[in-house]
């Protein structure tokens, strides 16, 4: 898929935000797929008529099969000052989820300890500190509900691999087709109903609060949810 100037959701002349879809790779991987970072550089290159290189460079990543909100430094100047952003915090990073449980409660924050095996490309989650592991918070509420499934809004506080859908598993509510972390079923698109719906944060070098926001993926559940919430 060739990336198309309506994916672009902000941009100015020191980021780019765009809407990533649940195929897109964000950088290179080993499946040698053209990552989305390169779609954008070729984009850009051709929109503006640059004779030289795009200068581009990835400020976070959300995982292959999530869609939404992704953000990217058009300069050198802001890339640090975004990363710190994100290091210290000061982005607010809020997620849609559809799982199949309802949640033990309506709302609630969750605090575990994550475990990385890169072998098997999974965190494993534990109530307690484990050798090497990191923290992870996240604040989730249930949003929304139709005869089968439910939609839950998600502030993740950190920032750990696979993170949400890790932590959702944990506590018996698995991302709808994600079955690397329990549910039965996958999607047929190969996405899971996991979705980066906006940053917010304070623009590193105008100041001005920005807050980007991207709709979920066009699909008959997606729809179902957005309806209700209308």
């Amino acid at each position: 898929m060739s990336f198309t100037a309506d994916r672009i959701l902000f941009e100015d002349n020191h980021l780019i935000a765009v809407c990533k879809t649940n195929h897109d790779i964000v950088q290179s991987d080993p499946s040698g797929d053209e990552p989305l970072i390169e779609q954008i550089k070729s984009f850009i290159k051709q929109r503006d008529g640059k004779q030289g290189n795009v200068y581009l460079e990835v400020i976070h990543r959300i995982d292959r099969p999530v869609s939404g909100v992704v953000l990217f430094a058009k300069t050198s100047k802001v890339l640090p000052r975004m990363n710190k952003l994100f290091h210290d915090g000061l982005v607010k990073k809020i997620y849609w989820a559809v799982v199949k449980s309802m949640p033990p409660k309506e709302s609630d924050t969750l605090k575990h300890y994550l475990l990385r095996n890169t072998k098997q490309n999974k965190s494993y989650v534990y109530d307690n500190p484990k050798p090497e592991s990191k923290e992870a918070r996240l604040i989730y509420k249930v949003m929304g509900k139709t005869s089968t499934y439910y939609l839950l809004e998600i502030e993740l506080i950190t920032g750990r691999h696979h993170q949400i859908r890790s932590q959702l598993a944990k506590i018996g509510c698995p991302i709808k087709g994600d079955l690397k972390y329990g549910f039965p079923r996958s999607n047929e698109d190969g996405g899971i109903h996991l979705h980066s719906r906006s940053l917010s944060f304070n623009h590193p070098v105008s100041g001005e609060q920005i807050e980007i926001i991207a709709n979920p993926p066009d699909d008959v559940l997606w729809k179902e949810f957005t309806n209700l919430r209308q």
